[in-house]
Formats: C-alpha cells, sequence, structure tokens
C-alpha cells in the first residue's frame, strides 16, 4: 500500500502543482505520455523509479514526498542550515507552503 500511496503522490505533485505536467516532462527528459503512465498508481506494468522521482522532485521544488516517505519511516526532514536548492535551468524556484507540504 505504501508504494501505491507514494505515486499517487508524485501524481499529485506533478499533476496539481504550480508548474504544468508537460513542462516538468520537458524538465527531466521523459516523454509526456511515459512520465504520465509511470505516474499512475494503477497501471501494473509501468513503474516510477527512483531516478525519475528524484528528477522530479528537483523540477517542482516540492519536498512533501520526501518528508512523506520519512514520516513513514519514523523520520524527520529538515533543510541544510544555510543552502537554497539549486534550480533547474527553464523553471523558477519556490518555497513550499508548510500546508502544502503536509499530505
Amino acid at each position: 500500500m505504501f508504494e501505491k500511496n507514494l505515486t499517487k503522490k508524485m501524481q499529485d505533485i506533478v499533476l496539481e502543482g504550480h508548474i504544468p505536467a508537460k513542462e516538468v516532462s520537458r524538465v527531466i527528459k521523459k516523454p509526456y505520455s511515459t512520465l504520465l503512465r509511470e505516474l499512475n498508481p494503477f497501471d501494473a506494468h509501468a513503474k516510477l523509479g527512483a531516478e525519475t522521482m528524484f528528477e522530479i522532485v528537483k523540477a517542482t521544488h516540492n519536498i512533501s514526498v520526501l518528508e512523506f516517505m520519512a514520516r513513514e519511516l519514523g523520520y524527520t526532514l529538515s533543510p541544510v542550515d544555510g543552502q537554497q536548492p539549486a534550480a533547474k535551468p527553464g523553471i523558477k524556484p519556490r518555497r513550499v507552503l508548510e500546508q502544502e507540504a503536509t499530505m
């Protein structure tokens, strides 16, 4: 069940985020149709890889899925002091609001 919850959270980040899903697919260099299929928690034949998940988090600057994973494992997530997330070319970084970060 954790796996489907994680995939659903990633799907929500991409489809309901502030950056259009097609822009996310362009930045992570993955075909839009492939990305949508990998994000579908009900598609048993396509899986979202860890590398793709990491690229989505970097592209969207939405760390809520990382916070979810940490909570599920009994940990918390906090930024490294004094560091800002690295921006991807073509996407402006935005601060994730606390409300958005708790899923």
